[in-house]
């Protein structure tokens, strides 16, 4: 443009000094076709419309088509209109949107791309630039920036069918091995009446038609209401191997919750980790709950989780499991267990809550770990990686 603006200023030198009209008509088109083509493109840029559409939420490994529509709602055309699209790297395939198209007057343009869902994350897509000029390229380029779009990719989630956590509710809806824990609105069969059984268990209707005492025998149930506590502390975690132990540890959260409100359980999320939305704190507490909807909160609290450099797992178990009802029972997955986790966890005992250890990642001293658990009484397992979840599989 500075070139330009030279060469009209020694235009109009020449044309002062030579006194003819060719001079001044060239002096005049050249200032034309510049102040023109520089209206003309900044009213046209006004007036383009950029909106993207595609499936905001996604699992790992899944590819996401974004269709985008560019409008020229003026009347003007737009001879070139400068495209790029900025996308995460994690995401985006190289050069995804990085084009020039032309539009028409009050004309759309369509492009596809494809986002490659390759980890878990909340994934800002966009702005969109535009830019565009007079056709000659005589005047600056103009630039808007349009908005910004997200895409949550939720964990990956290993299929469960036989997790060994503990339950002391008696009364729900998963079979049970432990008799004291019958529900009598789950009638197994019926036996002959012996003596010292109770008159509530007795049939009177069977009893009547068959002419002797017969009592119902109930199928042990419990209700598993679940809190898991991840913890996403940087320091509890291996400097070597803290991403893919972290990451490991989202992961086997994600998988459980799956497999509890797929048994039509309630389970809820405490971390220490900061959620995306709000970086300035910890994540607020998924508190436990039933049903798909809130596994779909649950998953999308999980894919927007951040490590940091934040307060223990023992801080967080000391100020949220004392709200938990009775009974409930906390998975506590972690990369560190030490003396002060062993005490909270022995209080919340005392109130009535179960207890399970799941230590994700490397773990250094996992012999001496699985020694005071077992010697208190604590269920503790070790996954190293997602293979070593089969064994709730089987």
């Amino acid at each position: 443009m500075g070139d330009y603006l030279l060469f009209l200023m020694v235009l109009l030198v020449v044309a002062a000094v030579v006194r003819g009209d060719f001079a001044f008509t060239v002096l005049y088109l050249f200032l034309g076709a510049f102040l023109l083509g520089r209206w003309w493109s900044g009213k046209a840029l006004k007036s383009v419309t950029c909106r993207r559409f595609f499936e905001s939420h996604a699992f790992v490994g899944e590819d996401v088509t974004v269709r985008l529509v560019i409008r020229n709602r003026s009347w003007l055309p737009i001879a070139w209109l400068r495209l790029y699209e900025s996308l995460p790297v994690d995401l985006a395939i190289p050069n995804a949107v990085n084009q020039v198209i032309t539009l028409g007057a009050r004309s759309q343009s369509t492009l596809l791309y494809n986002l490659k869902s390759r980890k878990r994350g909340y994934f800002p897509i966009g702005p969109l630039f535009t830019s565009t000029g007079d056709l000659l390229g005589l005047s600056r380029e103009q630039q808007e920036q349009g908005e910004i779009d997200h895409l949550t990719v939720y964990p990956r989630i290993i299929p469960l069918t036989r997790p060994s956590i503990p339950s002391r509710s008696p009364q729900g809806t998963l079979k049970s091995y432990q008799p004291i824990f019958e529900d009598p609105t789950r009638v197994l069969n019926k036996r002959d009446y012996i003596a010292g059984d109770s008159l509530r268990r007795v049939d009177w209707k069977a009893s009547a038609a068959l002419g002797r005492l017969l009592v119902k025998e109930f199928e042990p149930s419990i209700a598993l209401e679940t809190a898991i506590f991840l913890d996403l502390c940087t320091s509890d975690y291996d400097t070597h191997f803290r991403i893919d132990s972290t990451e490991l540890a989202i992961v086997i959260a994600a998988s459980l919750a799956n497999w509890v409100i797929t048994k039509k359980q309630t389970a809820g999320l405490f971390t220490n980790g900061v959620d995306q939305l709000d970086v300035t704190q910890s994540s607020r507490p998924v508190l436990p709950r039933k049903g798909r909807r809130h596994l779909t909160h649950l998953l999308e609290t999980l894919a927007r989780l951040q490590t940091a450099d934040t307060f223990s797992i023992a801080d967080l178990l000391r100020r949220e499991s004392p709200h938990l009802a009775w009974g409930t029972t906390l998975i506590i997955i972690t990369g560190k267990v030490d003396e002060i986790l062993f005490d909270e966890l022995f209080q919340a005992r005392r109130r009535g809550l179960n207890a399970v250890i799941i230590m994700a990642g490397r773990i250094v001293d996992w012999q001496e770990t699985q020694r005071k658990a077992n010697l208190f009484g604590f269920p503790a397992y070790t996954i190293q990686n997602e293979r070593d979840m089969d064994l709730w599989r089987q």
